[in-house]
């Protein structure tokens, strides 16, 4: 059967299915319509018959459709029984789409998939990754509390599976069975503590998000894998990235100290008392080395294409990241304004919340926040929100011009929502009140009555601020009092009437004398306000409105909406003097008449900063259940040794044959060419330098002590050398004995031998910076024919060192794994960083420049012979051989022919001799 004719079977089916109609395809257009408008009662009655065929392809076109349905959201639960029957099917293709079938409705029918669990137990253990996988996925959807311990079993079989899509599948089961079982916490807990160690980057997402529901607050899971997540976190899938990030960032928010105190303890310690100031000084933030390698390896992840990826680590930075870095995140944010118009809306909504405490970083790009014609209505507001945030004194003019626009805009809350920008505008920056208050009077004559309502309930709240200086504004607003419709516009003339009465005591008691005849009609905030109105009259102006307001109040005692009759029994106490109303009458000027405070203008997204970025709480401001808040700074960072991972390295027996390089070493110790007072010296000065390069690595709070005792230990062991210099020595041509003997410990292991090390930059030559590397002897983790070197970074001067990094190399082909930029380097502290050159099995020395941000340095890592070896096994014959042809090249060059005899004739008997880089 053709692809198409499969096709255009299947969507023939699922038609016929949709309708209802018979079991069989019709062939006639007279039978479609007769099915189309009967009653089935054997519905999808053909897929069970192809179901239980004996042929494969049958029941694989039959899956394909029934899934086809559950695609469409169509209910095929009937078909329940005759789709698990297949569950045994030899078919891969076929069981891949029963269980797919049976993710979906095992909750449904639970008691039929109980009835085929044995079949899912011997489906975990099938060699197909994919099929132990959906086994696992239909197991754990039966949610049966009586199959918990089966669930359990399978999870831990699942977690040590060798495939890592099946130890996926079993960190989404973890979160299942403990929504089932929240009892079995424990030891689902030790299960995500195996997952958490695996290295592979599809496991990685999935138990993370087992983590986040699991055990949320056992961070110390965490701590050994944290290094791992983070530079796992780039190749993790996209929803993966998301969970990692979000988890990462309240981690961080309790392990490391906030990188934004810097200033604050500057001041705090200027103003101190000057005892405090003698005893301590204020210490220079440094940033903990895991806080800026989680700032780094998120860095890329803005340019991903999944919106999710780009707003998680949008929301790190601006939670983790020091201030002067957050700035990198905006152009990605920018970006994603192009996207779908739900994601404007989420990514404007954490703009507008950025941009109230950080203008200046979305203030270059205020042209792209400006409203377009095909903007929906939300979104046009979220950014009449941003550009409203972002005014000051220098853009003020443009954006104004911008509002001119909008409020001509035939979307009417648009409009509303601009003039109240506008009267944001003014409040906040004081040299443009003036000019909105005119704009927003012109506005009054606007034939949109809705323009007009939102300009009056503006100036209201702008004349608060100076009322004396506009009085003509309230005589205006009170002659176009009739024309305007919108019950709050009234309202707020009339507060303003009220207010200041005194200051235009000739019309008030004209708008009063209106307002008495029409109060059964008005609505009931404007009703509240009449009453105002005439109290404050009848305390200002008694003779001429003391009957308007015994009518008004009478009209309020018998109004139907009870607040209206509270209050005006209320005033009625207050103002009019009786036997009755005691002493409370004397204050009812004060009480009334008191000068209120001008209402301040915010922005509705000022305090949503309480909630994190991009979460659901932050868009709804308001705690949506499961919400975990952000915890503060701690004030001292807790220990970060707790992230050190312990490499265990093999231990190995001095005298197996197995150990070629220690045994050959014994050997050359012994031989009659190494003098042993040179040997005792060179092992206490080798061990000084280890001890020395400990010490280097140690906490830069340790530094200062660290670097002295490391230049006298370098003084003494350089007057060692000059002493074994001075010693006499016969001046003849080296011997291949003596090439050896020159290096002895370089061809040991980094677990049988000190490792020496070489001084790369003096502080001196270096301007305060020094540099020091030894050859640590394993394997290089960067590629398979480098050298592994560690160089030990100090800062020697009084000032910060900044930007350290590796420059110009020589010659140019030279390949080298340079370490990453140190962003700064404290005084007296030092960082020790790992780096990786290939010398082409060659002694050649590996040129570049050590460069800081403003000088370059010319170094030079010269290897030692021993340095390029690497262990090989052979036997006797081949060592023989072997040994026959280093004794031929030898023969005439200079070589005492009988040191070398004896130096590569007496390890054969070990078993392996290390493989000269020479051939």
């Amino acid at each position: 059967m053709s692809t198409s004719a499969l096709y255009n079977d299947q969507g023939g089916a699922e038609a016929a299915v949709e309708a209802g109609q018979e079991s069989t395809p019709t062939s006639s257009g007279t039978g479609a319509a007769f099915g189309l408008f009967s009653t089935d009662f054997k519905k999808n009655e053909d897929l069970k018959e192809m179901l239980e065929s004996n042929k494969e392809s049958l029941k694989l076109e039959a899956m394909k459709r029934i899934v086809g349905l559950i695609a469409k959201g169509k209910n095929s639960s009937e078909l329940f029984p005759a789709v698990v029957k297949n569950v045994a099917s030899k078919n891969i293709e076929l069981k891949k789409l029963v269980y797919v079938y049976l993710v979906r409705y095992a909750e449904e029918q639970q008691d039929l998939a109980l009835l085929s669990i044995s079949t899912f137990q011997r489906a975990l253990k099938d060699p197909n990754q994919f099929i132990r996988a959906s086994a696992l996925r239909v197991l754990s959807s039966i949610r049966v509390p009586i199959i918990v311990p089966i669930m359990m079993l399978a999870i831990k079989e699942a977690a040590a599976d060798l495939s890592p899509y099946v130890r996926k599948t079993s960190a989404h089961a973890i979160q299942k069975l403990y929504s089932l079982d929240p009892d079995q916490k424990e030891q689902l807990i030790e299960v995500i503590e195996k997952l958490l160690k695996d290295k592979s980057t599809l496991v990685a997402g999935s138990v993370v998000m087992a983590f986040e529901e699991v055990c949320p607050d056992r961070i110390d899971l965490i701590h050994k894998n944290y290094r791992k997540l983070c530079n796992l976190l780039v190749d993790v899938e996209e929803w993966g990235q998301v969970v990692i990030i979000s988890m990462l960032t309240r981690y961080a928010r309790t392990q490391f100290t906030s990188p934004w105190t810097e200033n604050n303890e500057k001041t705090f310690y200027d103003s101190d008392s000057e005892e405090k100031k003698e005893q301590t000084e204020a210490k220079p933030y440094i940033m903990d080395p895991d806080h800026r390698l989680l700032l780094r390896n998120t860095k890329p992840l803005l340019q991903s294409r999944n919106t999710a990826v780009v707003m998680s680590v949008a929301q790190l930075y601006w939670h983790l990241a020091p201030k002067h870095e957050v700035n990198i995140v905006t152009k990605s944010l920018v970006r994603l304004l192009r996207s779908h118009r739900e994601v404007q809306f989420i990514v404007l909504q954490n703009i507008a919340t950025m941009s109230i405490q950080r203008k200046g970083m979305f203030e270059p790009f205020m042209k792209s926040f400006y409203v377009r014609s095909t903007d929906a209505t939300h979104i046009k507001t979220l950014k009449l929100e941003i550009l409203t945030n972002l005014a000051n004194e220098a853009n003020i003019s443009t954006i104004l011009r911008e509002f001119q626009t909008y409020v001509k805009s035939q979307d009417k809350a648009f409009a509303a929502a601009t003039i109240q920008a506008i009267g944001r505008c003014a409040t906040n920056i004081s040299e443009v009140t003036d000019t909105c208050l005119n704009g927003l009077v012109l506005l009054l004559s606007n034939r949109d009555e809705t323009v007009v309502a939102e300009s009056v309930v503006v100036i209201k709240k702008l004349l608060q601020t100076q009322p004396t200086q506009h009085s003509e504004i309230i005589k205006h607003m009170a002659k176009l009092f009739d024309n305007i419709t919108v019950p709050m516009a009234r309202a707020s003339i009339l507060w303003l009437m009220g207010e200041y009465c005194e200051r235009v005591p000739k019309i008030a008691p004209d708008v009063l004398r209106k307002m008495a005849k029409t109060f059964t009609a008005e609505e009931d905030i404007v009703k509240l306000q009449i009453v105002n109105l005439a109290a404050k009259l009848y305390l200002t102006n008694s003779k001429q409105t003391k009957l308007l307001t015994q009518y008004i109040l009478n009209l309020g005692k018998y109004d139907q909406n009870y607040d209206i009759r509270d209050r005006t029994r209320f005033i009625r106490q207050l103002i009019v003097p009786n036997e009755k109303s005691g002493a409370l009458n004397k204050y009812a000027r004060r009480i009334l008449l008191a000068p209120k405070p001008a209402p301040v203008l915010e922005s509705a997204f000022k305090d949503r900063d309480r909630f994190q970025l991009g979460t659901l709480s932050h868009s709804i401001n308001s705690k949506a259940t499961g919400y975990q808040e952000l915890s503060d700074w701690p004030a001292v960072a807790p220990d970060q040794s707790v992230r050190n991972v312990e490499v265990i390295e093999p231990v190995r027996n001095p005298s197996s044959s197995h150990t070629p390089y220690h045994s050959f070493t014994s050997y050359l110790s012994n031989c009659q060419f190494y003098h042993q007072n040179e040997t005792s010296s060179d092992s206490e000065s080798e061990e000084e330098s280890s001890e020395e390069s400990e010490k280097t690595s140690t906490d830069s709070g340790k530094s200062s002590s660290g670097s002295e005792n490391s230049s006298s230990e370098s003084e003494s062991e350089q007057k060692k050398k000059k002493k074994t210099k001075k010693a006499p020595q016969k001046k003849s041509k080296p011997t291949a004995a003596d090439r050896y003997s020159e290096t002895p410990p370089s061809v040991t292991t980094p677990s049988f031998g000190p490792v020496k090390t070489y001084e790369l930059l003096h502080h001196m030559t270096g301007k305060g910076l020094s540099a020091k590397y030894h050859f640590p002897r394993q394997p290089c983790l960067y590629e398979p024919s480098m050298v592994a070197v560690q160089v030990i970074l100090t800062n020697s001067s009084d000032h910060s060192l900044e930007e350290i990094h590796i420059g110009e190399r020589s010659p140019a082909g030279l390949n080298i794994h340079c370490f990453n930029t140190i962003e700064r380097l404290e005084p007296e502290a030092s960082v020790t960083v790992s780096m990786g050159i290939d010398f082409s099995d060659s002694t050649q020395a590996a040129n570049f420049q050590l460069c800081t941000k403003e000088n370059q340095f010319s170094v030079s890592i010269q290897p030692a012979v021993g340095e390029l070896l690497m262990p090989s096994t052979m036997t006797e014959q081949d060592f023989t051989k072997e040994q026959g042809e280093l004794l031929a090249d030898c023969t005439g060059h200079g070589f005492d022919r009988s040191h070398t005899r004896q130096m590569l004739v007496i390890p054969a008997c070990f078993g392996s001799v290390p493989e000269a880089a020479l051939r």
